[in-house]
């Protein structure tokens, strides 16, 4: 492994649109907050190219396709079962296909603005953002939509090297699939008490996750030296920080912000990495506040890397700098 005399920051964001929350929402009432989360990604990539900043936009593989025809046609034979239907991306694309919303499901002509951004990596977030800790779902549903992931990408011109486990549900055995299947890196969750069982929806739980977002709930940055890849599995990076939706509350808003700020100091001062993440629908109920918000991210970063020499790396590139 390299030595680090330097901080990094890593960002990396989860690009699902209805993907990733369909059994959370109802797609009729959330058209509008799905298009502003197309409107603002641009801005999104005109700030990190402005600024320098890379990043790794792990994207659900079904937004390649550019129809509902070419859905049907991308789909596994093998699929998971799970015994909660109702996650199952499969059924819900096929209770909606008759119906449209088309801008709400597939985003090919962004994965190309993405992909073709300076420093920006085009990444994966499985296939059907695939639910590895479910009842009903094994191995081979996961090899067969995480090798779909990697084709669709591949039919444009995107080679994935970099995998992010939708709902953060990682399962250390399926780390081997991705391995054979040519992905070097993935993103980990927190050495935090809260994040130990991603599955969890207990009060304690979300209570902290919330809390953690403004009051210091433990350490967020890591050492290089903590970059571990065992037995030839993909590299684990380790989230530290994610970016929540502008708060109605100014004072939280805020507090978060500073918070970021504060860690991402302490990364560059102390030569660690700081490792953000977010979903770009974070920013669809207010896009332009949730602009601006980043750009004081950003504005600091700025800071930071001329004064301490903090820099910026997507996933593929940290991976690449450990040997």
């Amino acid at each position: 492994m390299n030595e680090s005399t330097n901080g990094y920051l890593v960002i990396s964001l989860d690009f699902e649109l209805i993907w990733g929350v369909f059994d959370t929402v109802e797609i009729a009432q959330k058209s509008e907050y799905f298009l502003n989360t197309r409107k603002v990604i641009p801005k999104i990539l005109k700030l990190f190219s402005d600024s320098s900043i890379h990043a790794t936009w792990a994207s659900v593989g079904m937004l390649f396709n550019d129809d509902w025809a070419e859905w049907v046609q991308n789909a596994t034979k093998v699929k998971p079962e799970y015994a909660n239907s109702m996650l199952s991306s499969y059924d819900y694309g096929d209770s909606i296909k008759n119906i449209g919303y088309r801008d709400l499901c597939f985003a090919p002509e962004i994965i190309l603005e993405i992909s073709n951004t300076i420093g920006q990596e085009m990444a994966t977030h499985t296939y059907s953002h695939y639910y590895c800790l479910e009842e009903g779902q094994g191995k081979e549903s996961f090899r067969q939509d995480l090798v779909k992931a990697i084709e669709v990408a591949s039919k444009m011109g995107i080679e994935l090297k970099s995998l992010v486990f939708p709902r953060n549900q990682i399962r250390k055995e399926y780390l081997e699939i991705c391995s054979e299947l040519g992905i070097l890196n993935v993103r980990s969750n927190p050495d935090s008490w809260y994040w130990n069982d991603t599955s969890s929806s207990g009060l304690t739980t979300k209570i902290a996750r919330t809390a953690d977002a403004y009051i210091d709930l433990g350490k967020k940055m890591y050492s290089y030296s903590d970059l571990k890849s065992t037995n030839g599995l993909p590299l684990e990076q380790k989230a530290s920080r994610f970016l929540r939706p502008v708060e109605f509350n100014s004072f939280l808003r805020k507090l978060k912000i500073r918070r970021i700020k504060k860690e991402m100091s302490y990364a560059a001062k102390k030569g660690e990495i700081y490792h953000l993440w977010w979903h770009p629908h974070n920013f669809g109920d207010q896009p332009e506040e949730s602009i601006k918000d980043l750009s004081k991210i950003i504005k600091h970063f700025k800071f930071l890397r001329s004064k301490y020499n903090f820099q910026s790396l997507n996933m593929l590139e940290l991976g690449d700098t450990v040997i």
